[in-house]
């Protein structure tokens, strides 16, 4: 649950990094996404994006932990 929390918020601010370096590039002023539609399709691979990310940072968290834990059950 958290992992999502985080993946909805993180995506929705990438949206906005991501226009701003676009509008930086091209000289832009603005930027119009074209209705709702495409903005909610770009936050969703954004979401998608991060969820992946911070599934494979937990994955690794806990292998990492159980390998402390296996190293000092050998002591």
């Amino acid at each position: 649950m958290v992992r999502m929390s985080f993946a909805g918020i993180g995506g929705f601010i990438l949206v906005f990094i991501e226009s701003y370096i676009v509008m930086q590039l091209k000289g832009y002023h603005t930027i119009e996404f074209g209705g709702i539609s495409p903005f909610i399709s770009v936050w969703a691979m954004n979401f998608f994006l991060l969820f992946s990310i911070l599934t494979q940072v937990k994955n690794w968290y806990l292998e990492k932990e159980e390998t402390r834990e296996e190293s000092y059950g050998e002591r």
